[in-house]
């Protein structure tokens, strides 16, 4: 059997049965006994018992005296799974924010990776509060010392927000369509934007092409909005996180932005 092969059975394996998944996340943290095992997972002692053996059999886990060890490769295994299985729940947990919406533009390092966003809130708009999205970012924005965005529109609020955050002394990072370039600028004070570009505090980016992704990153704090599949912007959802994970995501994200504006 090949090696590709030998990964797909252990892989089929190992996600056929939940328990021995439970088996393998418990002793992930430390070396346990079958009385533990049975006493943690609430399973029958057979039962964990006889997926011990075929656990061992096939060299996923060793028994050292009463103790049953993780082989280093499940480790290995057992993480890339969890992964997955983690990837798979916040899909649908956030289901109608991801579903019948334009995802083209975001790379595949990020698709891969985004497990990263599982600790975040959507924020979605209600009968009674129709521009909960728009004030939960100008919130964050006004009180931001830092900001980076992929902005594919302008919102008339925003380069107000942008010249309090220069004047203030902060930071700030736009990627912005061609075709509002020239408007947004025009709506920052010049004094300011001088000072700015002067100070290397105010980098504005150019795209040639439609951007399909909303995209802000505060100094803690990353929301992320999507277009729909007809091309219309959903402004009624939004994820907002506080996760140094989505934060992360979402810079690797923007840079993948910036660069692409160069090659498309």
């Amino acid at each position: 059997m090949n090696r590709k092969n030998e990964n797909r059975n252990n892989i089929k394996f190992l996600t056929k049965s939940e328990i021995r998944l439970k088996i393998l996340e418990i002793l992930s943290k430390e070396p346990t006994t079958i009385p533990k095992l049975v006493k943690e997972t609430k399973i029958t002692y057979s039962s964990v018992s006889s997926n011990l053996i075929k656990l061992e059999d096939r060299q996923f886990v060793k028994r050292v005296d009463n103790n049953y060890h993780l082989k280093p490769i499940t480790k290995m295994y057992l993480k890339s799974l969890m992964e997955f299985r983690n990837s798979i729940n916040m899909i649908k947990d956030y289901n109608d924010f991801w579903d019948k919406h334009d995802l083209n533009q975001i790379d595949i390092e990020s698709i891969k990776n985004i497990n990263a966003l599982k600790d975040s809130t959507l924020i979605e708009t209600t009968p009674t509060d129709i521009y909960k999205t728009h004030n939960t970012i100008k919130k964050y924005m006004a009180n931001s010392k830092s900001l980076k965005a992929i902005l594919p529109y302008l919102h008339p609020e925003y380069p107000k927000l942008v010249e309090n955050i220069l004047k203030n002394g902060g930071y700030v990072e736009l990627i912005l369509p061609k075709s509002i370039f020239n408007e947004t600028m025009s709506k920052i004070n010049k004094n300011v934007k001088r000072t700015a570009i002067k100070e290397k505090r105010l980098k504005i980016y150019s795209s040639k092409n439609d951007l399909k992704i909303y995209l802000i990153i505060f100094d803690k704090t990353m929301s992320l909005g999507l277009f729909k599949n007809d091309n219309s912007f959903d402004q009624n959802r939004i994820l907002i996180s506080q996760h140094e994970s989505s934060h992360k995501w979402a810079e690797e994200l923007y840079e993948y932005m910036k660069m692409r504006r160069y090659n498309d």
